[in-house]
């Protein structure tokens, strides 16, 4: 059966194979319920886009609201799966189009064992008295800030509210520990979307002129990364102009941009359910002055030596002091630090955050911040993004270049080399040469 989907899919026995690794760190009797995400509402009768859950995904391949997937762990890894689906009806099928059959399922996820959403409970009460405990998605991300409740977390209230005496355990650490480290199959989608993501960029940078509005930019970069398969940005862009290059995350996209300004474009396609993360930015009416371009190349000798010191095995916190005192040499260079300052912070010179304050690398995968950004040491197979900047409100020169990279045995693969990032390419592709 042909599959139906706008992007290519990984091969099934990926997906397989993911259920099989986690199985094999599970106790016998464990069983493991994963749900889709929710379908948010906006008001009325609206809906935002559904975007599925990232460890669902990750199991099963499935992109389809009120899944569940069911694992039921026996001895030595052996496991039983099961998944469950929305059933389709004619109603379905006019008003919003044919969801997945059971056939389609199996040929997307691996999982033989295709029901529909309604059989539930009724397998809930057959198998959670018999499990040694439950495995349930929780969502520890250390940078998580939102109180919305998930449909993970409701389902798992919902479970201990009807069966209190059910061991519960969570399936986070297990589970960002497996996606942190990218396999050759999901590397293809993972390219994928970076190769769109600067392929975007290439193609916006001669139309670029003051006068446009940041959603024209922001409109621009959309058209050309649907145009390549990616079904949306991978996260809200970042068009920001003039004074706004110094918000870190400015998303409204609503000024005309103004000649003599900097534009900072954070952007990324989705392909696949990857997300690609770059930062570039550039002139407005494509020439740099002489200090933007002192400011840019600045932050592009401070990127240049991140990616040269990343390496396996080196520790993620002493990566990111190592950087900033990079960037604090940097910053003495462009007057905006005397070298006293930094002196007196001695080898780790947090004086630096006036001018950056953030951090330089996150990981980087299904999720834009994926799993993983806490981890202690880089290793073989990560991907990372790497994005230093450097921010000046009184100047209004906000730069920040940002690149995804691969860790390899012997330190980084570029993962965007297609988007320009020397101030004279990036000047002379604006100028249409």
């Amino acid at each position: 059966m042909k599959h139906t989907l706008r992007y290519e899919p990984i091969p099934t026995a990926f997906y397989q194979a993911n259920r099989d690794k986690l199985a094999a760190q599970l106790p016998a009797g464990a069983l493991v319920i994963v749900h889709a995400n929710d379908i948010y509402p906006t008001n009325a009768d609206g809906t935002l886009a559904h975007h599925q859950n990232a460890n669902l995904f990750y199991l099963t391949g499935i992109d389809q609201e009120e899944t569940v997937l069911l694992m039921r762990v026996g001895e030595n890894g052996e496991h039983d799966d099961t998944l469950l689906l929305r059933e389709t009806n004619e109603k379905i099928v006019i008003w919003e189009g044919a969801r997945l059959t059971a056939e389609a399922a199996t040929e997307l996820s691996g999982v033989e064992d295709v029901r529909w959403t309604d059989v539930y409970n009724a397998l809930l009460a057959e198998w959670v008295p018999a499990a040694s405990a439950l495995w349930l998605e929780t969502d520890n991300h250390p940078r998580r800030f939102t109180y919305v409740q998930t449909r993970n977390e409701r389902m798992a209230a919902a479970i201990r509210a009807s069966y209190p005496d059910a061991k519960q355990e969570s399936l986070y650490a297990l589970l960002a520990g497996m996606r942190l480290v990218k396999s050759p199959e999901e590397m293809v989608q993972q390219r994928r979307a970076c190769e769109i993501t600067g392929a975007g960029f290439v193609e916006l940078l001669p139309q670029v002129k003051p006068g446009m509005g940041e959603w024209e930019i922001e409109a621009a970069l959309s058209a050309a990364y649907i145009r390549r398969r990616a079904r949306k940005f991978s996260f809200l862009p970042i068009i920001a102009s003039g004074a706004d290059t110094c918000v870190l995350h400015y998303i409204s996209n609503h000024k005309e941009v103004q000649d003599g300004d900097l534009i900072l474009l954070d952007i990324g396609a989705e392909y696949g359910g990857y997300a690609g993360d770059m930062t570039r930015t550039i002139p407005a009416n494509g020439k740099f002055t002489p200090r933007q371009r002192a400011v840019y190349e600045a932050v592009l000798r401070v990127q240049r030596y991140a990616m040269s010191i990343m390496r396996p095995g080196l520790e993620k916190a002493e990566y990111e002091r190592m950087v900033r005192v990079n960037m604090a040499s940097e910053l003495v260079k462009l007057g905006l630090l005397t070298q006293e300052e930094v002196e007196a912070q001695g080898s780790n010179p947090l004086c630096v955050r006036k001018y950056y304050m953030h951090g330089t690398s996150h990981s980087l995968g299904i999720d834009v911040h994926d799993v993983g950004s806490d981890t202690k040491c880089f290793a073989v197979g990560q991907v990372w993004t790497v994005e230093p900047g450097i921010y000046i409100p009184a100047e209004a020169i906000g730069i920040r270049l940002e690149t995804d990279v691969l860790i390899t045995e012997d330190g980084v693969e570029d993962l965007i080399p297609n988007a320009p990032i020397e101030p004279d390419e990036i000047e002379r592709l604006m100028a249409g040469r």
